[in-house]
């Protein structure tokens, strides 16, 4: 049976390696030139590294992570600690798995060399272009001109996608209201910055900072309300002098860090309201092509890893089948429609606007971390403790 992938990111490459697990042949279009990353952080909770345990990359991600000991949340003008979470010390006993953090070129690298070790076909710098249903599979056309008879279409080709578009036609994206500028600076320039993931909060914006390539580099995410529009792209170019204009009057390392870095990336962000289907025929979507989601949870990446071994469960279960799409879709929507509206709420309260909306939401926070620690442990618990690899089909 053959699948062609759509798109060689996190989530297709995951599918690929998993459908190659249950005896698929698979493979993946990719519309960029060569498999390279801009140089950016990524975190993986706990749920997500026991996806990628359950694809057999855990350990070769480990080597190339830090671990941070801590999920923090500061105040961003003043460094003000609101609370503390010791996530080294309880991931892997609470969840099972390690909480890391990982340059995203380094997490591509190791799923690519995954696949080719699996007998995953990669085809660069094209891209599905559409697809033709027939009464016993698919035509899937490449923007080369080159056609692919293929058993199943997997859309992983990102939050613009081609498959998606063909198979529910035009949607609007939402815009969050929000840019985000992302560098990474050597670590040397904040010696004193704990191995943490920490989110400096303030009015209209806020930070995140955490370390990546076993601790080498500070990778740096600052989000930033605003009415311009930009265009939605990892790819575009921004301005270092605007960017310390945004947070240079903040708690120090983050002026530090933005002076250090030599160059930086700025998009818009935005995301989609949950799809009405994910499937047409033997045709599917997994990742940012049904659920982009904004990074407020951490979770884009992580859902799109747990997607790819569900998939693969229920391919693996009933066949290439409707009734097999439609059960990936029933196990995945509702667990991916909450983590979306979970990320949207955490803007709100990472942007608190004013002394009086600061004092109530951190101030509670802070007391809460002191004498309910285990409240504030237990809010995460029903993302990190899921564990992919236990679902029943």
């Amino acid at each position: 049976m053959k699948v062609v992938v759509a798109g060689a990111g996190i989530g297709g490459l995951c599918a690929a390696i998993a459908l190659t697990k249950v005896g698929f042949e698979v493979e993946v279009v990719e519309r960029a030139p060569a498999l390279t990353e801009i140089g950016a952080g990524i975190q993986l909770s706990p749920n997500a590294v026991k996806g990628l345990a359950g694809l057999g990359v855990a350990e070769a991600v480990l080597a190339m992570s830090s671990e941070p000991q801590t999920l923090e949340m500061r105040i961003g003008r003043t460094g003000e600690k609101v609370f503390s979470i010791p996530i080294a010390k309880d991931a892997r006993k609470r969840y099972g798995a390690p909480y890391l953090h990982i340059h995203r070129a380094d997490l591509i690298e190791i799923l690519r060399r995954a696949a080719d070790f699996a007998g995953v076909r990669i085809r660069l710098n094209t891209r599905v272009a559409a697809y033709v249903r027939e009464d016993t599979g698919l035509r899937v056309g490449l923007d080369t001109g080159a056609i692919i008879a293929a058993d199943l279409l997997v859309g992983a080709d990102g939050a613009r996608s081609t498959v998606r578009r063909q198979m529910l036609g035009e949607d609007q994206a939402r815009y969050t209201g929000a840019v985000a500028w992302r560098i990474t600076a050597s670590a040397d320039v904040a010696p004193d910055l704990p191995h943490a993931a920490i989110v400096w909060a303030g009015p209209g914006r806020h930070a995140v900072t955490y370390r990546i390539r076993r601790g080498e580099l500070i990778n740096f995410v600052g989000v930033v309300e605003t009415a311009r529009w930009r265009e939605e792209s990892w790819v575009q170019v921004g301005d270092l002098t605007e960017l310390a204009r945004e947070f240079g009057a903040w708690s120090p390392p983050i002026p530090d860090i933005i002076a250090a870095a030599g160059e930086c990336y700025v998009w818009a962000l935005f995301d989609r309201d949950p799809l009405p289907r994910w499937s047409d025929g033997r045709v599917t979507l997994l990742g940012d092509s049904c659920h982009a989601m904004p990074p407020f949870q951490a979770q884009g990446a992580a859902m799109a890893i747990e997607d790819s071994i569900v998939l693969a469960k229920c391919l693996q279960a009933s066949g290439v089948s409707e009734d097999s799409l439609q059960t990936y879709e029933k196990l995945r929507k509702p667990r991916t429609s909450r983590v979306l509206n979970s990320a949207r709420s955490n803007m709100g309260v990472f942007h608190r606007s004013n002394a009086w909306t600061q004092a109530a939401t951190y101030g509670s926070m802070k007391m809460a971390d002191k004498l309910f620690p285990a409240f504030i442990r237990s809010r995460q618990d029903w993302i990190y403790d899921f564990d992919v690899r236990k679902v029943v089909v």
